[in-house]
């Protein structure tokens, strides 16, 4: 049983269903996305990288991305107090995408251009993409959302040893007590510990 949470928050659901999508998970969306329009792509990709909250990256204007840098600068739409900016690294082929579709560099030359949103979809339109990538992928149940994404980035970093203050600040969490939330998922850190533990007899 999964029972520990940090700030009432947990990864997982009534009956012990998980809220994250598993790696496998996460390669099967990746290349779903490879199928799906051009403006999509790139949304999608940044969801599954970034682990930006739908409304956070549907606020990305081509001003907040830096291709040189590989950065995306993301307002954190979670705290109360506004204006706080997290910057995220984001892989090269998501980079690419995003400069495909919306040549920022570009437009930032027109200081009007410069600050439109990239994407002009309402939450309800973003989430009914995503869900349909989620379909393709033949990802289905509580995982299969926006969110699964995020949580699924988290879990990604504990394994890769990303330090928890980093994580959180990637995640933009206002308490590394929330980060720590992805520390209880077994990784395999300690599917080693059980292996050897279990020769041990």
């Amino acid at each position: 049983m999964h029972e520990q949470s940090y700030d009432g928050q947990s990864l997982f659901g009534p009956s012990d269903s998980r809220k994250y999508l598993n790696a496998a998970e996460r390669h099967r969306f990746v290349e779903a996305v490879r199928h799906m329009p051009s403006k999509i792509r790139p949304f999608c990709l940044t969801l599954r990288w970034s682990g930006a909250r739908i409304s956070e990256a549907l606020a990305l204007t081509p001003a907040a991305i830096d291709i040189k840098s590989g950065v995306a600068c993301i307002e954190t739409l979670k705290r109360r107090k506004r204006g706080i900016v997290l910057q995220v690294l984001l892989p090269p082929d998501v980079l690419h995408e995003l400069n495909h579709a919306f040549k920022p560099r570009i437009a930032q030359r027109d200081p009007q251009v410069a600050t439109l949103r990239l994407w002009g979809w309402s939450r309800t339109t973003a989430w009914c993409y995503v869900k349909a990538v989620m379909a393709a992928a033949g990802i289905t149940g509580r995982p299969a959302m926006p969110k699964g994404l995020r949580h699924g980035f988290g879990l990604n970093a504990f394994p890769s040893n990303v330090p928890p203050h980093l994580m959180q600040r990637w995640l933009g969490h206002a308490s590394l007590r929330t980060t720590f939330i992805y520390g209880d998922v077994i990784g395999a850190e300690e599917r080693g510990f059980a292996a050897r533990m279990w020769q041990d007899r």
